[in-house]
């Protein structure tokens, strides 16, 4: 059991996210997956990307990658610290991979059973298909 507007604001902000920082044309994928006794949400993007460096550091709070983008797009520095949060209450955990200039996948990974919960212990999910980005 869990906090379903917690859990909706979670999965918001990572959806939001991609939607900021993919160019118009670029495209957007979520998924909901089951794998390995996982359920697995993912967003992925064909965005700006994001430097490896940075990544261990995306949910400190205030953390920007880019603080001139930043002001472009919006944002506070606090959605994703939020989103840790959130999935840390409900034993799930959150996995990045990006490469800048091609995009980045966003992964929420929740045990089934959350009494066996063991971080990191996810299998990669396969990739499905995708929908473009239009300028809204």
């Amino acid at each position: 059991r869990g906090s379903e507007g917690e859990l909706l604001s979670a999965l918001g902000n990572l959806v939001s996210n991609a939607v900021r920082y993919t160019p118009d044309g670029g495209r957007i994928a979520i998924r909901m997956t089951y794998t390995d006794g996982h359920s697995v949400f993912s967003v992925s993007d064909t965005g700006l990307g994001i430097a490896p460096e940075h990544i261990p550091r995306l949910t400190e709070r205030f953390y920007r990658v880019d603080r001139s983008r930043s002001r472009d797009t919006g944002g506070t520095g606090l959605g994703l610290a939020i989103v840790k949060h959130v999935l840390s209450r409900h034993h799930a955990d959150l996995r990045v991979t990006s490469e800048v200039g091609r995009g980045s996948t966003f992964r929420i990974v929740f045990p089934v059973d959350r009494s066996g919960y063991e971080p990191e212990s996810a299998q990669p999910m396969p990739q499905l298909g995708d929908a473009p980005r239009h300028a809204a």
